[in-house]
């Protein structure tokens, strides 16, 4: 018995070295990381100008020099040890810190896995430098005289050379310089006003001037983001009360393979937060490609007491006091931003690679554009009857038909040509007579100018001011009928079908308390939920469009939705794609031969709908082809 006491190991304090080097462990994940604190440091400090200098992608140096306000001679000896900062003094500091940095862990973490120095100068005279270093096991500062200017270097050498087992961990020095960059990438996007060098084994990567215009803030993006960024993003600025969003979203037909070109800031604070992440996606929803995903550069400025940003050692996550205003309050920024996508002047302009300037809409062009086009009809395709399905949507077509006493059972309502040049010519004559831009004024064109005719029945060809634009004319009317039945459904009640036999679930106890705490934004939604035990629930009814769904999927989906954002969309999103089906099939058929009055009363339909640059699926609906690259193709001028 006294043996076994003997050998049982004693309760110690951890000398100061190997403390830091398990704190370590949370901040310091490799070279990246560093560079992420180190340059959070020289913001906090008001720094104007940084430099970042890597060698062999981090793993022998990291250099941060900047001219902030620097360190002064008294604090250096506590610069380098843990739970040091200038930044908190209370708890109320720590409810609403502004600061990037503030736990007073990093520098000392840093130190205790690398070779250190730090040369501050908090003074104007550049002789009054001083430089610190921890050395020992105890991790004890030495001070010393070391001449530099205003400002601060900290030099980072031989990174985990006293933890092998950790420097195993490192990837190849371009694996490691690129998470370097990313990281420098978000710095740089962060705050516009400070200017920014990164350089790699002493040759310059990027050396960005601060931006204190519009323009210079869309040069840094496009250098740090590529030129693609920019030609296919559209800037947002909403406010709502004390929260504010700005900055740029890619288009829907703009997105990418992987979501590496998504940038989100709070207070200027880049962060990755799944209620972002959510209500983003929630946005992008019936606009984006399936498995692609959007692109943006987004600030979210709100009041720093109402955000927690003390909840994880790298602080790339935060807590917000009220998620569901949030969540709601991005979603629906971004929501009604996107539903701007329709074509008009600046973007055909855009889509143009010429530089022929765009004349302005006046009051008198848009009525007389909105009188030349006609609407097209949602009528129902044969080929429905054959789809799974398919009464059920020929019954919504009639039902939607009903509701819109002005729209015929034919492709359209045909009406007089309102221009010069106009046809009304029946579909086979088409391409006998092709209409031309007015002659009398041919920039008054419409954004989508004047069709000319069709190919293989699948595509129109029409005429702007810039030159030719291509439209899909089945995608593009799949993309008005989808949104005038959203319309239609929005403007009134949901319907709802009981079902025959209630559907019992077992659930948990969350999800149990869930339903009691949400039971009239599951109501709103057409959902009738019952609590019928502690562990069970009774599906009673559904919203009549998702009659055949299967309800306890539905139920659970809803339920987590509700649970972890406050908000649902998974029984509007059901209902969307139920519409989109019918969309697709009250549709005009490709190889459908349109008169010309036809087709300019889609292209005016789609200069009217919301979200019409993309059909249903997220595929784009018309192109762009300018005459500068039209005369290219044909070598003109050469």
């Amino acid at each position: 018995m006294t043996e076994t006491t003997s050998a049982r190991p004693r309760i110690h304090v951890l000398d100061p070295r190997l403390a830091n080097q398990i704190a370590a462990g949370e901040v310091v994940e490799r070279p990246a990381s560093v560079t992420k604190e180190l340059v959070e440091n020289a913001i906090d400090a008001g720094s104007q100008r940084i430099e970042v200098d890597i060698e062999a992608g981090g793993a022998r140096l990291i250099k941060i020099r900047d001219d902030g306000i620097g360190i002064g001679e008294q604090d250096l000896p506590l610069a380098l040890a843990r739970h040091a900062t200038s930044k908190i003094d209370s708890l109320e500091d720590l409810e609403g810190v502004s600061s990037l940095g503030f736990r007073g862990e990093a520098l000392a973490s840093i130190s205790s896995v690398s070779r250190l120095e730090l040369v501050s100068n908090a003074l104007d005279d550049p002789r009054q430098g001083w430089r610190v270093v921890a050395e020992g096991r105890g991790m004890e500062t030495r001070v010393t005289p070391a001449p530099h200017p205003r400002g601060t270097s900290v030099s980072v050498r031989d990174l985990f050379f006293n933890t092998p087992a950790r420097r195993k961990f490192l990837r190849t020095e371009k694996t490691e310089f690129a998470h370097v960059e990313e990281a420098f990438r978000r710095q740089a996007l962060s705050r516009f006003d400070i200017a920014w060098t990164l350089r790699h084994n002493q040759k310059v990567v990027h050396q960005l001037p601060p931006g204190d215009s519009e323009t210079a803030r869309e040069r840094r993006i496009a250098s740090l983001l590529g030129n693609n960024f920019i030609e296919h993003a559209r800037y947002i600025e909403r406010e709502a009360g004390a929260l504010r969003l700005s900055g740029w979203v890619g288009l829907p037909t703009h997105s990418r393979a992987q979501a590496d070109q998504q940038y989100f800031f709070v207070n200027g604070r880049v962060v990755r937060d799944r209620l972002v992440a959510h209500a983003v996606r929630q946005a992008y929803r019936d606009v984006l490609y399936n498995g692609r995903h959007p692109v943006f550069v987004l600030y979210l400025t709100l009041d720093p007491d109402v955000v927690d940003v003390n909840v994880h050692p790298t602080k790339h996550e935060v807590r917000f006091r009220d998620g569901r205003m949030v969540h709601d309050f991005l979603y629906s920024s971004l929501h009604h931003s996107l539903a701007d996508a329709r074509p008009n002047a600046e973007d055909v302009s855009a889509a143009s690679s010429s530089q022929a300037a765009t004349p302005e809409e006046t009051p008198g062009e848009s009525a007389r554009w909105q009188q030349q086009g006609m609407a097209l009809s949602p009528s129902a395709s044969p080929s429905a009857d054959r789809h799974p399905g398919g009464e059920r949507v020929r019954r919504f077509m009639q039902g939607y038909q009903a509701l819109h006493p002005d729209h015929e059972e034919t492709l359209l309502t045909p009406q007089p040509p309102a221009h010069e040049g106009a046809s009304s010519e029946a579909p086979g004559d088409v391409r006998e007579a092709p209409l031309a831009m007015p002659h009398s004024d041919p920039t008054s064109a419409p954004p989508l100018g004047f069709a000319l005719g069709q190919l293989h029945g699948v595509y129109i060809l029409a005429q702007n001011v810039q030159g030719l634009v291509l439209v899909d004319m089945h995608a593009a009317h799949e993309r008005i009928v989808y949104e005038r039945m959203k319309n239609q459904l929005a403007a009134s009640r949901v319907d709802t079908q009981p079902l025959l036999v209630p559907v019992s679930l077992a659930a948990s106890r969350s999800e149990v308390a869930t339903v009691e705490s949400e039971r009239e934004a599951i109501a709103k939604l057409g959902v009738e939920l019952d609590v019928a035990g502690p562990e069970t629930l009774l599906v009673r009814q559904l919203p009549a469009l998702l009659a055949q769904a299967d309800p306890e999927a539905l139920v659970r989906e809803m339920l987590e939705e509700l649970a972890r954002f406050g908000r649902t969309h998974q029984v509007e999103a059901r209902i969307h794609e139920l519409l989109s089906t019918m969309a697709c099939h009250g549709s005009v058929r490709a190889n459908r031969r349109l008169t010309l009055d036809e087709m300019n009363a889609l292209l005016r339909d789609m200069e009217r709908t919301e979200r019409s640059d993309q059909c249903n699926h997220g595929r784009p609906t018309w192109t762009q082809m300018d005459m500068k690259a039209l005369d290219r193709l044909f070598m003109r001028g050469q």
